[in-house]
């Protein structure tokens, strides 16, 4: 049996849901629902919020332009998910639109950008990075939706990360070649963040730095250099097997 069903629309709204309420669309999701998708009077729709878990409403168009959304019942609850930080120094920006998506795919519980002394990238527009959220957890049926903190640098984010929080970190210069002994001793669902440099890698002091943590472990990703959106993917694919939900 599927986990979600992909041949319904799914609408993600910052609003409360419970049965009974009524949610009013803004202009945006109100054309997306009326005039893209053709729904009117009646019509079904899967509703979430990243807090209530998803819901069936009813459109309830209130002119051509407006609507309503009546919330019918609770078809799944709010799942928490794996405790994953994800920290990365940011991409040019289809690459980083990629990423993004990815990692909501993968199950982040937050997305941290960090700046690093070969970040490429001047801004980082975390408006973009939430837009691209929503629309990768509208698609996939994820219930989640991934926190996305503003850019800070890497020593700032390095301090901010709970000792308690095992932090992994990618290196192709690491001494351990089996990707999975790094995993020993860590128990499944337990607090973990991974962190993945720029395009041209981190430097020197700061591999240094990260390695200087006392919660880091580093591991390599075998023999090939990935791009920096690949490792991502990897790393995060690793460790959900490993100590996050996919079991």
């Amino acid at each position: 049996m599927a986990i979600h069903d992909f041949r319904s629309q799914r609408l993600y709204v910052d609003a409360d849901l419970a049965a009974g309420a009524t949610v009013t669309c803004n202009k945006e999701q109100a054309n997306y629902l009326l005039r893209v998708m053709r729904l009117g009077a009646g019509d079904e729709i899967l509703v979430f919020n990243g807090r209530n878990g998803e819901w069936l409403c009813r459109i309830e168009p209130r002119s051509k332009r407006d609507c309503d959304l009546s919330v019918v019942e609770q078809l799944r609850v709010q799942l928490a998910g794996p405790d994953i930080d994800y920290l990365f120094a940011p991409l040019k920006r289809a690459r980083l639109d990629y990423m993004v998506q990815k990692a909501t795919e993968m199950g982040v519980a937050s997305m941290q950008p960090v700046l690093t002394e070969r970040t490429m990238v001047g801004r980082v527009n975390t408006d973009r990075m939430r837009s691209n959220v929503i629309e990768a957890v509208e698609q996939c049926g994820v219930l989640r939706v991934p926190e996305v903190r503003e850019p800070c640098k890497l020593s700032a984010a390095l301090a901010t990360c709970a000792p308690e929080r095992s932090l992994f970190f990618a290196d192709e210069a690491a001494e351990v070649t089996s990707p999975l002994r790094v995993f020993d001793g860590i128990e499944r669902g337990a607090p973990v963040a991974v962190i993945v440099g720029p395009e041209g890698g981190f430097s020197a002091s700061e591999r240094k730095l990260i390695q200087a943590q006392p919660q880091t472990r580093v591991l390599s990703l075998g023999p090939r250099v990935m791009r920096a959106d690949t490792a991502a993917v990897a790393l995060l694919a690793l460790v959900n097997a490993v100590v996050g939900d996919w079991h």
